[in-house]
């Protein structure tokens, strides 16, 4: 992948939720920002907190998603990178940031669901709310062709599998 130089990279990192999709943008972050220049790290929930978002509805996490779709734009179009990590269940969103965002890099965490239930660090699946939760009982469209899909199935360390993504990213670039 060719970088254009006059904009900031997108590192969309994608998975459902529990997958470790912000432990890894966490992981990567500062490699990222020293190997490709400034950069931010955000994820979906902390804009969802920040902005007061609550409604769960499909329609309503389509527009959020687009809207972050959106904002993620604005920010690499100022030429600065962006690792945001979000479940992002919508083939769409990922096929409108494909056709519009420069330098967009999908990262898919692919992960079982089962296992994630197991880990539920979140305690999002044992809760007693266990109720509009993607994977579960609303549809996690997997992504059809993301750029690095890493596999996680909770028996690597985070460290080992942020190296692995990195060397993934670095083999993707060209500079």
């Amino acid at each position: 992948m060719k970088i254009n130089k006059k904009k900031g990279i997108l590192f969309w990192i994608t998975g459902l939720s529990g997958s470790g999709k912000t432990s890894l943008g966490k992981k990567i972050f500062v490699e990222i920002n020293k190997k490709y220049g400034k950069t931010i790290l955000l994820n979906g929930d902390d804009l969802r907190n920040i902005f007061q978002l609550k409604k769960y509805s499909i329609s309503d996490r389509y527009q959020l998603a687009m809207s972050y779709s959106n904002f993620c734009k604005k920010i690499t179009d100022q030429k600065i990178n962006l690792i945001f990590t979000t479940v992002s269940m919508f083939h769409n969103v990922r096929h409108y940031n494909n056709k519009n965002i420069n330098n967009y890099i999908e990262i898919f965490i692919k992960t079982n669901i089962k296992k994630i239930i197991k880990e539920d660090k979140k305690k999002l699946y044992k809760s007693k709310y266990k109720k509009n939760i993607v994977g579960m009982d609303i549809k996690f469209e997997i992504p059809k062709k993301p750029l690095i899909t890493l596999n996680n199935n909770f028996t690597e360390s985070l460290d080992s599998l942020s190296e692995k993504l990195l060397k993934k990213i670095f083999q993707k670039i060209k500079n």
